[in-house]
């Protein structure tokens, strides 16, 4: 069993999940059919990158050190000793270049050497090699070694989403094969596209529904004695209704099988269930109106599917299946419908 999500429906996603998605630029990939997700990403990453030459591509300080005829820098002494440098009338000198050689720049032609030879289209690839002309003196990194914990400031915020789409790349790709070449799995693993559908729901919501305080948020305990060694609560989204005094926390869930089976029946995960009636009990007892609480699953492609409202300690709870391999409208409609259930929106 697995998740089974339309290409189109995944840039859709991203599309929330990264705002710069939604700008002019970017708008004619929405109407492209693609092979794979790879063969999407590759788009996204052909036409970012395109988009920032038109602005700038980013540049750093590196150090750089070399032998010199002329001082620059600062003297390296012992190095221009070993390498009698002097003899030539020259001396080792370690000095900053501003350069297109910066981390960001060596993560864009990394991945993109990756995808020229992984399973995407001609088009695809050709659009990438006309790219790289632009990355001659960039270096390239190991994969399996990228920091990706990049600090964006107001000249550089322009990459992140470019290097957010290298990153669910790489981490869906690295099946090495004999002859050398890597392969892009067909879909991210499940950590990946779970965390890309928490995004997506949140976003969507803060999109759709500005009236509605959407976020993720820290549940305090309902408990008396030392608190320290209790775990965190946070929930992936919060929605808070002040006008009405509601609030629904919902719990976004993507599994390969989205029910357990233990002693001969189906059941919930029961880990799940636990959690977010904990989320909604202890709210409860900190907040005056109404809380309701709701698993949400990415449906799979399982006979059986989470479908089921439920009172529980006097508190309304709801699990669902969204349906990702269906069309966008339809995903729309229900998300629309959750609002409308729990508060009359």
């Amino acid at each position: 069993m697995s998740n089974s999500i339309q290409i189109r429906n995944v840039y859709y996603m991203l599309s929330y999940a990264y705002q710069v998605l939604n700008q002019n630029g970017y708008k004619h990939i929405e109407t492209e059919s693609f092979e794979n997700i790879a063969d999407m990403f590759a788009a996204i990453i052909q036409r970012g990158i395109e988009i920032q030459l038109k602005k700038y591509l980013n540049r750093e300080y590196i150090t750089e050190t070399s032998e010199l005829s002329t001082l620059r820098g600062k003297i390296e002494i012992n190095d221009s000793i070993n390498q009698m440098s002097f003899l030539k009338k020259k001396l080792v000198c370690s000095y900053d270049e501003f350069s297109i050689d910066s981390y960001m720049n060596r993560i864009l032609k990394s991945v993109m050497l990756v995808l020229l030879k992984s399973d995407i289209s001609r088009k695809q690839k050709q659009g990438l090699k006309s790219l790289l002309i632009y990355f001659s003196n960039v270096q390239v990194l190991d994969l399996h070694h990228i920091n990706w914990k990049i600090r964006y400031n107001q000249n550089t915020q322009s990459y992140q989403m470019l290097i957010g789409i290298c990153y669910l790349l790489v981490q869906g790709l690295l099946q090495t094969q004999k002859n050398g070449s890597s392969k892009l799995m067909d879909f991210l693993d499940e950590q990946k596209m779970s965390h890309l559908y928490e995004k997506f729901v949140l976003e969507y919501y803060r999109k759709h529904f500005p009236d509605l305080n959407a976020s993720p948020s820290y549940v305090e305990w309902a408990a008396d004695g030392e608190l320290q060694y209790l775990p965190a609560m946070k929930t992936d989204i919060t929605l808070t209704d002040k006008k009405q005094n509601k609030i629904l926390i919902i719990d976004t869930k993507f599994y390969t099988h989205s029910m357990q089976y233990q002693f001969d029946k189906y059941s919930y995960h029961s880990g799940n269930m636990y959690q977010i009636v904990s989320y909604v009990k202890n709210k409860e007892a900190h907040f005056s109106g109404e809380v309701s609480g709701m698993l949400l699953y990415a449906k799979t492609d399982e006979t059986l599917t989470p479908n089921q409202k439920l009172k529980i300690l006097g508190n309304n709870f709801c699990v669902r299946s969204l349906d990702l391999n269906t069309e966008f409208s339809q995903i729309k409609n229900e998300l629309d419908g959750i609002i409308k259930c729990f508060f009359n929106i």
